[in-house]
């Protein structure tokens, strides 16, 4: 029997990682992405070391080093005095203890890099799913999409972010709860702002769990990412695109060192989102179809491991595909839900919490898990390289 052909829903980073997982396990693959074409658009993206040596494994990382910083450290600091509370080395530290350094880059540049590791034609554009049938006569998943146009497919992979349309059509509609907390992003030229660490991964832990200033640098070091969390008690957009108030976030942070406020002073412009929790999904899959990413395991973006869990899901489901063969799918599901739900669950639950790596140096058990040889059958939440 030959190989079956597996739809993908979404063509994020997510999306066309587990595309190029699954090509290379010998699947042919078809991407559906609603939007008309891949846009600059988003900010930054965080890729810590275990995340990088997933893409490693894809042929990817090359290309990605050539856009990419490498942040040198990864700094705590008190909101009020400065005083760090914990620094964990990065850069060639991170590289030889957990494999593959820490990358942080544009969005965009880690879609091209997917996009061209993938044949013309594999990501199919302005594809909007609008009806999912899982197991329809055929005994195959069938996709309708808002242009009017029909796929059938072997099985489906819900790679469609945190609103996905896969999920709602497996399980029913979701009910986030609005945290309270609203989020500010930026991007701005290194050049304008002088301060010790600039190259360094810094976390600003604030007066409270909802207040807190992020920073790192992008592009090899020429822009620096602002993130920037406070509280707020209603907000009715869940985007990720609403412009924000430069002079509200500054007031917000007018209490904070010196040195934070340098950086909010630099920013010209803000985007401003509200963060939403979403609790566990207690089933990721159901016959031929399953979840991977946010679509399963949104996060709050505090453990900056959105992107990350994606990519090591993309690896874990081709390899549970790969060694279940081509008659074993929903074997092959069950296997990758498996073995990935406990790590998932943990990381989604500490990024809610917030008090990661505030005073400890102890991210192995996230930064050294090895999605390419970690055992499907014994699930875990630390990897291989945990203890180099």
């Amino acid at each position: 029997m030959d190989n079956p052909k597996i739809g993908i829903v979404g063509g994020g980073i997510g999306g066309l990682a587990v595309a190029i997982a699954l090509r290379v396990a010998g699947y042919p693959v078809e991407v559906y992405e609603q939007a008309e074409r891949f846009a600059r658009v988003g900010a930054d993206v965080n890729l810590t070391p275990n995340a990088v040596r997933a893409l490693d494994g894809l042929g990817v990382g090359e290309q990605l080093r050539e856009t990419a910083a490498r942040p040198s450290h990864r700094i705590s600091r008190m909101w009020d005095t400065g005083n760090e509370t914990s620094r964990l080395e990065m850069g060639e530290a991170a590289e030889q203890a957990y494999g593959s350094p820490q990358l942080t880059m544009h969005r965009a540049d880690v879609l091209a890099a997917l996009e061209a590791a993938l044949p013309a034609g594999t990501i199919r554009f302005g594809k909007r799913l609008v009806e999912l049938e899982p197991d329809n006569a055929t005994g195959c998943p069938r996709l309708r999409f808002t242009d009017g146009t029909e796929s059938e497919v072997d099985a489906v992979v819900g790679a469609d972010g945190i609103h996905s349309a896969v999920r709602t059509a497996l399980f029913g509609p979701e009910h986030p709860t609005f945290t309270g907390v609203v989020a500010y992003r930026a991007v701005i030229a290194a050049e304008r702002v002088t301060m010790p660490n600039s190259g360094a991964f810094t976390k600003w832990w604030g007066p409270d769990a909802d207040t807190q200033l992020v920073t790192f640098p992008l592009n090899r070091g020429r822009d620096m990412f602002v993130f920037a969390t406070t509280p707020q008690a209603d907000w009715h957009h869940e985007s990720w695109t609403m412009p924000g108030s430069v002079m509200e976030l500054r007031e917000a942070y007018r209490d904070f060192h010196p040195e934070a406020r340098a950086v909010l002073d630099a920013c010209d412009e803000v985007l401003k989102s509200a963060l939403y929790v979403r609790d566990p999904l207690p089933q990721w899959s159901s016959g031929p179809v399953t979840l991977l990413g946010d679509a399963c395991h949104p996060m709050m973006p505090f453990m900056a491991q959105g992107a990350g869990m994606a990519i090591e899901d993309a690896v874990v489901l081709a390899r549970a595909l790969r060694e279940e063969g081509s008659g074993g799918i929903r074997a092959a599901f069950r296997r990758y839900e498996d073995a990935r739900k406990g790590r998932t669950c943990r990381i989604q639950i500490s990024s809610r919490s917030n008090t990661w790596l505030k005073k400890s140096t102890d991210a192995g058990w996230v930064y050294g898990y090895d999605a390419w040889t970690v055992p499907l059958d014994a699930p875990a939440t630390t990897g291989s390289a945990a203890s180099r």
